[in-house]
């Protein structure tokens, strides 16, 4: 058994925008990856289109930096809790973890989820606590928290004497005493080589390596990435792959690649300890191990957690279908959906009854959102269906889907969403007043109750208010919750809007299209603030006469229209309505879009 005293490898870990990438991009910088003329843009790990719209991360990412001789791997992961699949496995490649937290938020629900990971997989912590700079920050206070949070969640003597750096990412500095500024990161590197253990195994052992992630490449197809667990692997090795159920395969490595920088870079040979990305298995999965004919030994791979939530994807069967998107057969949709599922752990995909219909499942509605986006991207064309939670049985119990909710609001909302919260079941475990007239309130609440609660809680709050939430466990069903107290503007017949008929629709709620936009009998153009749906005639125009009023021609001033997002319309919808989903547009409608045999079949189901 031997030490690779110059390699370490790290995972950086936290809550949501406590500032994980930006970090990345100082170490980045002040290792000097860069050419001292190269542009470098923001959060240079965020790479996805999406994820640079939204400013979070989604997927996993490696990079390496040089320092001093050692080679330090890092991975930059999500800090949302639906992504929490990608923190899971990747805690498989590293030593340690560095665990990032807000000088002034403190320890939030992820920060929690992913320290509780990591602890249990014995990975070394190194506590950051970032953004010192903030004028409000309490860095003495935050890491008494994660103290406490370590005991909490069981940490051993040896986990609870971890280190603490303060820094300020933002500004590109980190010190290892709150009342000297830094001048540099050196400090956070000089902890990270002296507290991270260095990989520890069987150097000249037959190979073994474990796959945590997949990558694609339009020339070389599939990418395995994996750490080196034993001995050394090298381009052109025949190997075998263990799967997962059990079975192998003989197969050769093609290209064998090393992480520097931001770059993938062709590598002859790696050892024990590294992190490398193989290319040449076409039908590589996360979780097999790849071994030396003449030991062959797979390795066990973590236990994701099971998804929360699950919604229906449907072909577009609505008058429009087939005018906007490329892929729109039920083939088309599926095998996009069994695709997504090789490389997204966290997410389940199954047939249904129905061959135009496949139930997916996640592990929270942004989760589920991010793939909607994606394959609306891809210039895919379908339908889905109101997200649902996916309830358990245990010991002949039915169990729901339970999360913490942490909220933060000015003292002023306090009432209004502890109110709203009590109709949704939820139970207020910690309030807390954070000084600057700001209130932290934790609830636990079943899944179903936040589902359509964050636009009701924006409007609320008028948009001061930050709420996060995290799955935490199953718990004996709590009863129904009141479902959406409001019912939709549903069109009348197909058509094209006009302004007189949007003018007389307004008075009977709120729209969500303006003029000139093409509709058809069934689609929802509005909600009204009764609590059932009413038609309306949005395509009317009004008839030319020979009569005239004084006044009666002047312009007609319509309300400018709500447009809803993707996930303001998944909250919206009810369970007979569905989201058309297309390149050009997002519509909500209802499954049966003829008014009569609405009304038939609510009759039946009185």
């Amino acid at each position: 058994m031997e030490k690779r005293e110059n390699l370490r490898n790290i995972a950086i870990i936290a809550h949501v925008d406590h500032g994980k990438t930006t970090l990345v991009d100082q170490m980045l910088k002040q290792s000097g990856i860069f050419r001292a003329n190269e542009v470098v843009a923001e959060r240079v790990m965020d790479s996805g289109d999406l994820e640079r719209e939204r400013g979070i991360t989604i997927l996993s990412k490696n990079t390496a930096v040089m320092y001093k001789g050692t080679k330090i791997n890092i991975v930059d992961t999500p800090g949302h809790a639906d992504f929490g699949g990608e923190v899971e496995r990747i805690l498989m490649m590293v030593d340690g973890v560095l665990l990032l937290v807000d000088a002034f938020e403190g320890c939030m629900p992820q920060t929690r989820f992913v320290l509780k990971k990591a602890l249990s997989f014995g990975k070394k912590p190194i506590v950051v606590v970032n953004k010192i700079d903030r004028p409000e920050a309490r860095s003495e206070e935050v890491v008494d928290e994660v103290l406490d949070l370590f005991i909490e969640l069981g940490a051993d003597e040896d986990q609870l004497e971890f280190p603490v750096i303060y820094a300020s990412a933002r500004n590109g500095y980190a010190s290892a005493d709150p009342a000297i500024q830094g001048e540099d990161m050196q400090a956070l590197f000089e902890m990270i080589i002296k507290e991270v253990p260095p990989p520890y195994g069987d150097l000249n052992g037959p190979t073994q390596v474990l796959f945590s992630s997949i990558d694609y490449d339009d020339y070389v197809g599939r990418i395995g990435i994996g750490r080196v667990e034993r001995g050394t692997l090298k381009e052109g090795q025949n190997i075998v792959l263990c799967r997962r159920d059990g079975s192998m395969k003989k197969v050769r490595i093609a290209m064998l690649y090393q992480f520097e920088g931001l770059k993938r870079v062709a590598s002859e040979s790696a050892m024990l300890g590294d992190i490398i990305a193989v290319s040449g298995i076409a039908d590589l999965n996360i979780g097999e191990t790849a071994c030396s004919p003449e030991k062959i030994e797979a390795l066990p791979f973590i236990e994701i957690d099971e998804p929360t939530i699950s919604m229906l994807f449907m072909v577009n069967n609505s008058p429009f279908a087939g005018r906007e998107g490329k892929f729109v057969t039920s083939r088309n949709i599926r095998d996009r959906l069994f695709k997504e599922i090789e490389t997204n752990v966290a997410m389940r995909v199954e047939e249904t009854e129905s061959a135009d219909t496949f139930k997916v499942s996640g592990r929270g509605e942004l989760h589920l959102s991010i793939l909607i986006e994606t394959m609306r991207r891809e210039n895919f064309e379908f339908q889905v269906s109101r997200p649902k939670v996916i309830m358990s049985t245990i010991n002949e119990i039915l169990n729901e889907p339970m999360e913490l909710l942490v909220i933060e609001v000015p003292d002023e909302y306090v009432g209004v969403v502890i109110e709203k919260l009590g109709g949704r079941k939820a139970e207020m475990v910690n309030m807390a007043t954070l000084g600057t007239g700001v209130t932290n309130l934790e609830f636990r609440i079943p899944s179903r109750g936040l589902m359509g609660y964050r636009t009701e809680f924006l409007t609320d709050t008028n948009g001061n208010g930050v709420m996060s939430h995290v799955f935490e466990r199953y718990e004996p069903y709590k009863g129904d919750i009141q479902g959406r107290q409001q019912g939709s503007l549903v069109a009348h017949e197909a058509g094209e809007t006009t302004g007189y008929g949007l003018y007389a629709a307004q008075g009977r709620g709120k729209l969500f299209v303006g003029p000139a936009v093409s509709v058809y009998e069934g689609m929802i153009v509005g909600v009204s603030p009764k609590n059932e749906d009413i038609v309306v005639n949005v395509c009317k125009k009004k008839h030319i006469t020979n009569m005239r009023a004084a006044g009666s021609d002047d312009a007609l001033k319509l309300t400018p229209p709500t447009i809803l997002s993707l996930e303001q319309a998944l909250e919206f919808i009810a369970d007979d309505e569905l989201v058309e989903i297309t390149p050009s547009n997002i519509r909500l409608r209802k499954k049966i879009l003829n008014k009569e045999q609405r009304m038939k079949k609510s009759n039946r189901n009185l």
